[in-house]
């Protein structure tokens, strides 16, 4: 009867994790998903007490032990690994032998994993496929959010980088290059700010457009980055000024060098539907050290006055930032008398 077709068809939809056992304690047959546990392992022919080792009761030593106990919880591991744990009831059969209905209990998602088991592995009434299904809908909750998480994530980096961005060059902004100087300057690093002002930039507009304009501001800030290093952070902070920052850069005779390339390099026509765009730029550099007490508004001034003195010089030249002596009479430099003193 143990291993009537029909019988074993049965056993195998109703109770998938079944063992039966001779009265011998041998097993005769065991369910299709107790044998996806151990697949390379025939547990036919076995002895039961020696596949599972029993935890509770134990007092149960033999397959008498065994039949003794029936209709109570068994507790049960594999004896080799992994050491499974399962949870057992055991029923005699007549005429000799018993049928144990084993499952996973509590221990059903870490089987799920260690075996790869689904819900083909389970009786339909199987209370494990109802959590098996609240499993997965869990899975599949915790991937949309965190999908949702990335995709939020990813707007928001989106959206501070536009925030720092200028849109036409794709440079810093002026909200990028105040963070990016008040880290060094909270940070005690040694840089130079070097401020750029394109000449003859406003012809462009007035002969040839804004969109010739803008073709020359995206071929300047090209130009820029291309002669920058990653470290250096390259700002468009409005119209057709610019900002470069040098990290860990206070050599006099590299940074005029930088700026004579750049200068050369503007100089070079920039043609735009079939006219040439003709530039150049006037650049002013300032060195953190120059300051006593740098900051952020205070290096800009101080690199404009540079500037100012590259413009005056006639334009498409640069000039450092040259701080006035502490011991200087500010008064007796900026006050000029208008006509000599009676010496009477």
């Amino acid at each position: 009867m143990l291993c009537e077709p029909q019988f074993v068809t049965l056993m195998d939809q109703f109770c998938p994790m079944y063992v039966l056992l001779d009265e011998t304690g041998h097993i005769v047959q065991a369910g299709p998903t107790l044998k996806k546990l151990r697949p390379a392992a025939q547990m036919q022919g076995q002895r039961f007490m020696e596949v599972f080792e029993l935890l509770r009761p134990r007092s149960v030593a033999s397959m008498s032990d065994l039949m003794t106990v029936s209709g109570a919880k068994l507790h049960l591991q594999f004896r080799d690994v992994p050491r499974t744990a399962l949870k057992g009831l055991i029923v005699p059969l007549d005429g000799g032998g018993a049928v144990l209905n084993l499952s996973f209990g509590i221990s059903i998602l870490d089987a799920v994993r260690d075996y790869d088991l689904n819900s083909a592995d389970f009786a339909a009434t199987d209370l494990a496929i109802e959590l098996l299904y609240l499993v997965e809908a869990k899975s599949a909750a915790m991937e949309a959010s965190r999908s949702l998480n990335q995709r939020l994530q990813g707007a928001m980096i989106a959206a501070e980088e536009q925030a720092y961005t200028d849109t036409l060059t794709g440079l810093k902004n002026r909200r990028a290059m105040d963070h990016v100087l008040e880290r060094l300057i909270s940070g005690g690093a040694r840089f130079s700010l070097m401020h750029l002002d394109l000449d003859y930039f406003k012809a462009v507009n007035d002969t040839l457009g804004h969109a010739a304009g803008d073709r020359v501001l995206q071929e300047v800030a090209h130009a820029m980055v291309e002669m920058t290093r990653d470290r250096d952070t390259v700002v468009r902070i409005g119209g057709d000024e610019f900002v470069l920052i040098f990290d860990q850069l206070q050599d006099r005779d590299r940074l005029d060098s930088i700026a004579q390339r750049l200068i050369s390099r503007l100089e070079e026509p920039i043609p735009f539907d079939g006219q040439l765009c003709r530039v150049s730029a006037s650049i002013g550099t300032v060195l953190s050290g120059d300051l006593v007490s740098p900051d952020g508004p205070g290096l800009l001034h101080a690199a404009d006055m540079a500037l100012y003195q590259a413009k005056r010089a006639g334009r498409a030249c640069h000039r450092f930032y040259e701080p006035i002596p502490s011991d200087t009479d500010i008064e007796s430099v900026l006050i000029v008398p208008t006509s000599p003193m009676n010496p009477d």
